[in-house]
């Protein structure tokens, strides 16, 4: 697959040492670097810390780069989520997908339409919790052992974002806690060593009903949650 790697933030305030202005181009290079990594193609940010929001330009914006990308899988952050620039990320991931074939509909630049179908999974959210502290099931798990350590190393281009986290929400280095979850993830699976965990998003305006790629394409690395599954017949 051909993966493209979009932030949409700049983490232009994330930094006790730099400006704003200083703190955005270090950013940039590590992303870049973290991309290279990941075999990805990168996109510049398009939006500064906390100025992530739902509006018309930033979802135009969005919206030209699913048009390019013509994408058949999005992952993106859950739509709830303890940060709200990570919930707008969410929904704008979603909206813009689901314009990426309206005719009338301008991107900024300019794009032409695309009917590529395309999932979308989100990301579960940071603690596996929400913004009102509730749990957050996975709705499937894929297990991540045999790429560990890439994720690692493309997490620890992010550098300048250490002592900032150290500091602001003590994270105790933020490779140990990406290494700590993965493995809460994948003792919940009751299967993996390390996993990430997906839930996938609803199929009007996307794709086929029963389409689920990343099952296809993983096979014995992905694992539905039964539990989840059950719970959707649930009313809310």
């Amino acid at each position: 697959w051909q993966i493209h790697y979009l932030n949409l933030s700049s983490g232009n305030l994330g930094s006790l040492e730099r400006s704003p202005a200083g703190t955005a181009r270090v950013r940039r290079r590590e992303a870049r670097a973290a991309a290279k990594v990941l075999g990805a193609t990168w996109h510049a940010p398009i939006c500064s810390d906390l100025s992530i929001f739902y509006d018309a330009p930033t979802l135009r914006r969005v919206g030209a780069i699913i048009r390019e990308a013509a994408p058949t899988v999005i992952l993106t952050h859950s739509p709830r989520d303890y940060m709200e620039d990570h919930t707008n990320a969410a929904r704008l991931a979603v909206s813009a997908a689901f314009a990426r074939e309206m005719p009338g509909y301008r991107t900024t630049p300019p794009r032409s339409p695309t009917a590529v179908p395309v999932t979308i999974y989100h990301a579960s959210p940071h603690s596996f919790r929400d913004q009102l502290r509730q749990r957050v099931m996975p709705g499937s798990f894929v297990d991540t052992a045999s790429v560990h350590d890439a994720k690692l190393e493309a997490l620890a281009c992010h550098t300048s974002q250490r002592s900032f986290l150290d500091a602001t929400q003590g994270m105790d280095s933020y490779l140990k806690t990406m290494d700590a979850l993965s493995r809460q993830l994948g003792k919940l699976s009751g299967r993996f060593r390390h996993a990430e965990g997906w839930r996938r998003h609803l199929h009007f305006g996307f794709c086929d009903e029963g389409a689920d790629p990343l099952r296809e394409v993983l096979g014995r690395k992905f694992l539905i949650n039964p539990r989840y599954e059950r719970n959707l017949a649930r009313y809310q």
